[in-house]
């Protein structure tokens, strides 16, 4: 195994890849094939409903709790995972494991029935464990491999590919489902269904592939010295917990984490069941136009949020930090109203495409807003650690309220005019935000 030096280019490039090969799982398995084949299963089935645990409960309020459990789970053992990143000799090992977990899970996708629900449905949790999970260790990688210097531009390369390469692999299972006779799966309906549960393969595949260049050229990691314990294993939330003492002496940070975990816990909802609505509330007409009509939505939104997180940075310069997020604040609340209404294609085309402005100036504003309040004599790891734990953390509550409306309404969109209380909470919120001119 090479021992390139830090900094290198082969590392760098070796650390990036690992973008290439898991942002698969967020675009097919989150966001496109899998939603899409999660509906069209209990349509077939003619069926809304399943049984779970003794209990009765839709298909859509179902898989916003598994997501909910699954992210909760993950909250827990970041800092968990952190604190053993930190000090354990070979990080590589866990990264590996989480990797291939998400992999094989997503594979298992395979054999997802609603006969077998309860099974089912673990392959998906897991899916998503293994997929954060093995982020955890990649992101501590990034000290390791790159100078300080580097750090952001790795990092941008890494998004860069992650983009190109899960938008390969979707474009391809997109043509799978399309044209099924051509991979041969024959034809008809349950064609396209057979192609669908062999793009989740597809995933897992690319997953474990491509993720061995990464492994063959990445260090097992820095090792620390000291023994594993209890004491370090509890360290990740140890430093969460100082993070929290700290904020009572900053309250423009204090009270922009107040506002962010209100407002990103929609904003994250939204992302995670834009598909689910488009597939049970929008008009498409056929299988073949819906399945066309969402995929198609979903590049709109990959595509315009770049554009976005472009044009939100540039009108942040200018107008600072806190206002804009004020404005994009105030265009998801028409966003959620405007969702409340529409039934046609093209409505829904151009939502998303004002969904995927504000979704990529939001998430990339917030994160660069955060870094400019935190302290001068900062651990930026232990900072950023809690920052992720409580966008998480927000997303179980936001998972969990709107499928709680779904399932006691007997509609999504009752869910999504729901969260307009948290954009409007979040824009009063950012307003009691202490700012100075660059901010």
């Amino acid at each position: 195994m090479p021992n390139l030096a830090k900094g290198s280019k082969k590392l760098l490039n070796a650390w990036a890849f690992y973008d290439w090969a898991n942002s698969v799982y967020s675009l097919v398995i989150a966001s496109a094939i899998f939603p899409i084949f999660y509906q069209a299963l209990f349509k077939s089935a003619g069926v809304t409903t399943v049984v779970v645990f003794g209990g009765t409960i839709r298909s859509t309020p179902l898989i916003s709790y598994t997501t909910a459990a699954a992210f909760l789970l993950v909250a827990f053992i970041s800092p968990l995972l952190s604190g053993i990143a930190d000090y354990v000799g070979n990080k590589k090992y866990f990264m590996k494991f989480f990797c291939y977990l998400g992999a094989i899970s997503c594979m298992g996708l395979y054999f997802f029935s609603i006969e077998n629900i309860h099974s089912s449905l673990l392959f998906y949790f897991f899916g998503l464990i293994g997929f954060w999970g093995s982020l955890v260790f990649y992101n501590s990688y990034l000290p390791d491999v790159a100078f300080p210097e580097q750090q952001d531009r790795v990092s941008a390369r890494g998004y860069s590919l992650g983009y190109i390469g899960s938008v390969v692999l979707l474009l391809f299972n997109l043509a799978m489902v399309m044209f099924p006779e051509s991979f041969g799966f024959g034809q008809g309906g349950e064609a396209g269904v057979k192609a669908m549960r062999w793009s989740f393969v597809t995933v897992g595949i690319w997953w474990i592939v491509f993720s061995q260049y990464s492994f063959y050229f990445l260090p097992k990691g820095n090792k620390s010295g000291k023994k594993v314990s209890t004491k370090i294993l509890l360290n990740g939330f140890r430093e969460l917990k100082g993070v929290y003492n700290s904020l009572s002496e900053n309250i423009q940070l204090k009270r922009y984490l107040a506002a962010f975990f209100v407002y990103s816990m929609a904003v994250q909802t939204v992302m995670l069941v834009a598909t689910y609505f488009g597939e049970q509330e929008i008009g498409w007409g056929s299988d073949d136009a819906k399945l066309i009509g969402l995929i198609v939505s979903i590049l709109i939104i990959q595509l315009v949020a770049v554009a976005g997180a472009i044009i939100t940075s540039r009108c942040s310069e200018k107008f600072g930090n806190i206002p804009v997020l004020i404005v994009i604040n105030i265009v998801w609340v028409g966003i959620c109203i405007v969702a409340f209404f529409i039934e046609a294609p093209i409505q829904f085309y151009l939502t998303a495409g004002v969904v995927g402005l504000v979704m990529g100036g939001i998430q990339s504003l917030s994160r660069s807003t955060y870094s400019k309040f935190l302290p001068d004599t900062k651990d930026t790891t232990s900072y950023f650690s809690f920052y992720d734990v409580a966008e998480k953390i927000g997303i179980v509550i936001g998972m969990l309220i709107y499928g709680f409306i779904d399932q006691i309404t007997g509609s999504m969109r009752n869910s999504i005019l729901f969260l307009v209380i948290f954009f409007i909470t979040g824009v009063f919120l950012l307003l009691r935000v202490p700012r100075n001119r660059k901010h």
